[in-house]
């Protein structure tokens, strides 16, 4: 009889205040955030921008209280889901892979062969698909699978995206509704939609479906609600001198503002679970965004987190994907080897604050200082130290 594993995937996050720069570290040495024609570079590039952007990121950390909660909600997930699939005959074992901090992915695969899995349902806790969030840990399990003989003896097959699917739209509406009751005028009421963005280049030269996955999630949340409230999407957490999916988060708010627009309600459509990207960018920094520009009620719907409904979602969605043809790592868009995460933009050289991820503007500023380093001997580590 096989012994089944359900291998939940997410980012991770630093648990204390001392897990801030090696989660830093770790984040930027994946070539999947950043993108160097040298990959000599990677890791000393890394080091450089854990270095220079540890403050700024503890000081974030510390105001949603010393760390992120994202492990113990993914473990909270997990046991969730492993409970409810056993309960309905479902003898599965449910395994978290964490990209860039504890329990590392290597970690989980080590849990499953020790435990003799002979059948394992990859699912990221990522409804779209990105090749910089699922699409970047599939390659370091497709980098295990093509390494380690007693993982080749392993079926697998991976769901790659599951924004579309019944229960979690459900999960997201209802969760909507019931924040909307809490405004006067419920009908009325702007949809706000915020995603997590990418750079365009993810889309344009590698193929990226993840636009086009965030535009059709939140037409389908829509319709599922049948609403008449108006609603626009946004991306946020946009850094780098480089052009992302816009509109921005931050922009949107602000022209929303200019509308006289004074009931706004967030929801944050790329994310199931709290952490650092909802409980300080959207609650603390777009929240201020949006009362300087005259938006008087602002609230924002939680993370599904171990939503009921939402953990049937992902039960159905294992159970389903145990009864269809694998799907396999090479089925997954992957970026071009060439491809370049980081062109430059004309005038987008300033500074912002942000969450967990991609800190393009210290990337750049921080690689240029580096080759001049290694040239010689001289550069702006000094200086990005004393600008962050």
């Amino acid at each position: 009889m096989d012994r089944i594993g359900v291998l939940l995937l997410n980012l991770g996050g630093p648990e204390r205040i001392q897990d801030v720069r090696p989660f830093l570290y770790n984040l930027f040495s994946d070539p999947e955030i950043i993108r160097l024609p040298f990959p000599i570079l990677q890791k000393p590039l890394a080091w450089l921008i854990a270095t220079s952007r540890r403050k700024k990121s503890e000081e974030n950390y510390r105001l949603i209280g010393g760390g992120s909660p994202l492990r113990k909600i993914t473990e909270q997930q997990a046991q969730s889901l492993q409970t409810f699939l056993q309960s309905n005959g479902q003898p599965v074992k449910v395994y978290i892979g964490m990209r860039y901090w504890h329990p590392f992915t290597e970690e989980a695969i080590a849990q499953i062969k020790a435990d003799q899995i002979s059948q394992v349902v990859i699912l990221p806790l990522y409804p779209q698909f990105s090749i910089s969030t699922s699409g970047s840990s599939f390659r370091v399990l497709e980098e295990m699978w093509n390494k380690d003989p007693h993982l080749g003896e392993i079926n697998y097959t991976l769901i790659p995206s599951w924004y579309d699917n019944p229960g979690y739209l459900s999960a997201m509406s209802r969760l909507i509704k019931q924040e909307l009751v809490h405004f006067e005028q419920p009908d009325s009421v702007q949809i706000f939609f915020s995603a997590h963005g990418v750079p365009q280049s993810y889309v344009e030269e590698a193929g990226d479906p993840y636009q086009s996955e965030i535009e059709n999630c939140t037409k389908l949340i829509m319709r599922h609600l049948n609403l008449p409230n108006p609603y626009n999407l946004a991306y946020q957490s946009k850094v780098g001198p480089v052009e992302w999916l816009k509109p921005y988060t931050e922009d949107a708010i602000r022209e929303l503002g200019e509308k006289g627009i004074k009931d706004l309600l967030v929801i944050p459509i790329s994310f199931v679970s709290e952490h650092i990207e909802t409980l300080e960018e959207i609650d603390i920094e777009y929240r201020e965004i949006a009362h300087e520009a005259g938006i008087t009620n602002f609230r924002r719907v939680p993370a599904l987190n171990s939503d009921p409904n939402f953990i049937k979602a992902l039960a159905d969605l294992v159970t389903d994907s145990l009864q269809k043809p694998p799907y396999i790592f090479s089925q997954v868009t992957h970026p071009k080897k060439n491809m370049k995460m980081y062109p430059q933009e004309p005038n987008t050289w300033g500074l912002t604050t942000t969450a967990e991820v991609w800190n393009g503007r210290l990337a750049m500023l921080g690689f240029i200082g580096l080759l001049v380093e290694l040239i010689s001997g001289q550069g702006l580590l000094h200086y990005i130290r004393l600008l962050h």
